[in-house]
């Protein structure tokens, strides 16, 4: 199976039944199948030959998904963009990941018009929401030129890369993740499965569609004839909107989002019932705000685990499986990221790659049919994660006996104190449960005496004014002191990724700049 027969389905199982709304557009399957071809299409006419690369760089929208469906029918490689990047970055991609042409929302042209002479493979921008100018396509002048019988059909294999996706970027210039069909299907299996997908699914569109956590959902919702609904941006007013306006029934959030979603309801009476769904995953879910986070919508939060590297997803939680008011055992797995998905085997091993016993600590490795291809260009790098046919994912964790699976830490987001190892996601956990804090993160800097100190940059809940004697002291009740923080750092805002992940790098950088090295 190949993605393009997953669209192919949908048109011929679901073709007169609602496919998408957003804003004042409405289409059936058969009405996006159309237009689907005819971008497919109107991008081979552009002179693109099988197997080259197209990037896209937008906000979320109807036509990004249009994007995702023709591309495999295209026979061509897409490569989405974060949209939060700075122009050399873009530029570095552009160029890394050896792109033709580019789908561009008219947002983001300025960006592309300053860095063009920097750009050596593009020869082709579209833009997706205006007309055609000088070097550039309108996208639906694309598709009213276009005819659809005369699609050149792809000859794919599985095995074939049909994603290029970059990494953030966060530890050193970007990685090109290279993801098959076969990588993409299973994923999509995978969903439709854990999240229960079919024909009365209502999907909003609401993480970032450049990122593995939204760009799978393009395929699996449209495979089993779901309906999708779109938010340019993230607002969680709006989020909350567009859920009771279309009623809404999955969604996938990271924790950043929930935590705004949360603090933003106030005396707005909305209807959140049709919801049956919420993914979550990217960053750990501090229990206090998970637990509001039920409150609010019910007993729908599902924990993801995995990586751009994996399709991404490698374990999940049951509804049934994690209860904050059953078991104890229940209670306890509220802080898990779930169970290997179906068809994908999770293993915690130790320095030598040896497996450690249930509730021993090491690094998490994966294999299965979603695993990726490797790194594009990046032999050395693919050989350091992929190693026997596991992924190495870089990642801290234990797996208890029933294979639930606990992230503890990134390899890299670890203090070392006076010989003792503290893992941050255990200090911010307690942080959050401060109604004090809105947001927080826990670094290690420098220290003369006990090598690194643990430090903690928190932002205040509006209205708050607490001070950092508190809040150690509410960490002591919880936690060991040696694991306690030693200063508090209160900011506006914390630097954060697309999709939500607290920058630690930008953190630690005026604490460890005389330094000549990481640790101390």
């Amino acid at each position: 199976m190949l993605l393009n027969d997953l669209t192919t389905r949908a048109v011929q199982l679901f073709g007169d039944e609602p496919a998408l709304v957003q804003n004042d557009t409405r289409l059936t399957y058969r009405e996006l199948g159309l237009r689907v071809s005819k971008l497919a299409v109107g991008l081979q006419g552009l002179g693109l030959a099988p197997r080259e690369h197209v990037a896209i760089l937008s906000n979320n929208s109807f036509r990004y998904l249009e994007t995702y469906l023709a591309i495999p029918e295209a026979g061509l490689v897409l490569s989405p963009i974060n949209i939060r990047l700075a122009p050399p970055e873009v530029a570095f991609i552009l160029n890394d990941g050896e792109i033709r042409a580019l789908l561009v929302e008219r947002e983001f042209l300025p960006l592309i018009d300053g860095i063009r002479g920097e750009l050596d493979k593009l020869e082709h921008v579209v833009s997706m929401d205006g007309p055609s100018g000088d070097n550039i396509v309108g996208y639906e002048e694309l598709l009213e030129r276009a005819d659809p019988a005369s699609l050149r059909p792809p000859e794919w294999d599985e095995n074939e890369m049909i994603f290029l996706c970059y990494t953030g970027g966060t530890t050193g210039r970007p990685k090109g993740v290279m993801l098959s069909h076969r990588n993409v299907i299973a994923q999509c299996l995978h969903s439709i499965q854990l999240a229960e997908f079919n024909e009365r699914t209502v999907w909003l569109h609401v993480s970032p569609m450049f990122h593995a956590a939204d760009y799978w959902s393009c395929f699996a919702v449209s495979a089993v004839g779901g309906f999708h609904t779109f938010i340019e941006k993230f607002e969680p007013l709006r989020t909350l909107e567009l859920i009771q306006q279309h009623r809404v029934t999955h969604l996938l959030l990271v924790p950043t989002m929930i935590n705004l979603i949360l603090e933003s309801t106030g005396d707005r009476n909305l209807d959140t019932s049709s919801v049956r769904r919420i993914l979550y995953g990217s960053a750990p879910m501090p229990e206090a705000r998970l637990k509001a986070a039920i409150e609010l919508f019910g007993p729908v939060m599902q924990h993801l685990y995995g990586q751009t590297e994996t399709a991404p997803f490698l374990t999940a939680t049951t509804l049934s499986g994690v209860n904050p008011e059953g078991t104890e055992a229940q209670r306890r797995r509220m802080m898990s990221c779930g169970q290997p998905v179906l068809g994908v085997e999770v293993a915690v091993v130790d320095s030598e790659g040896k497996p450690v016993p249930p509730g021993g600590t090491g690094e998490i490795i994966a294999r299965g049919p979603n695993v990726m291809l490797g790194y594009w260009n990046r032999p050395q790098e693919t050989a350091a994660v992929l190693k026997n046919g596991w992924i190495h994912t870089g990642d801290i964790g234990s797996i208890d006996e029933h294979r639930y699976l606990y992230i503890l830490d990134r390899v890299k987001d670890m203090i070392i104190t006076g010989g003792e190892n503290v893992h941050c996601p255990e200090v911010e956990n307690i942080l959050y449960k401060h109604p004090g804090v809105l947001d927080a993160a826990v670094i290690g800097v420098p220290d003369d005496i006990w090598g690194e100190a643990v430090k903690a940059i928190v932002v205040r809940t509006p209205g708050s004014e607490v001070n950092a004697e508190a809040l150690i002291s509410h960490c002591k009740e919880s936690i060991a002191g040696f694991k306690c923080p030693r200063t508090v750092d209160f900011v506006d805002a914390l630097p954060k990724s697309g999709v939500g992940k607290v920058l630690k790098h930008e953190l630690r950088k005026p604490y460890w700049k005389d330094q000549t090295r990481a640790v101390h």
